[in-house]
């Protein structure tokens, strides 16, 4: 079965989190986008519903939105294809405002590091060595 994947996450400020996003390179599907929300496109199936924070309690009354500086409750993690794009989208979200969040992992055969967005939401890049996936499956 294929599914397709939205993650919901809250944001201050729309406008500053569409211009962040964009800068890493990621586009937004106008059809799901008003002033309280965008549908960013992460990949064919996968998408993060940006909503304001207004738009956000709305689906869930009565609980609090998560203060990202004192407390997380998702790790959001994009693969890439290669190690030089771990490090090049990185860079990326920290020239845009974000932040670089822990140091570098690298197991040689999986390489990953982690941003903070302009909210505090942890956003996790990845690449592993396909060779090392097609063992793990072997």
């Amino acid at each position: 079965m294929s599914r397709m994947m939205f993650v919901n996450l809250p944001v201050t400020d729309l406008g500053k989190s569409v211009e962040f996003f964009s800068e890493l390179g990621f586009e937004f599907n106008p059809r799901f986008t008003d002033e309280t929300a965008t549908c960013m496109i992460i990949g064919e199936s996968n998408f993060a519903m940006l909503l304001t924070h207004e738009k956000f309690l709305s689906f869930t009354p009565g609980l609090a939105i998560c203060d990202t500086r004192t407390s997380t409750e998702v790790l959001v993690c994009l693969s890439a294809e290669s190690r030089a794009e771990v490090d090049a989208l990185l860079d990326k979200a920290v020239a845009a405002g974000g932040s670089d969040f822990r140091e570098p992992e690298d197991y040689g055969f999986m390489y990953g590091r982690s941003f903070r967005d302009l909210d505090g939401h942890i956003w996790e890049i990845m690449w592993m060595d396909p060779a090392a996936i097609e063992q793990a499956d072997g």
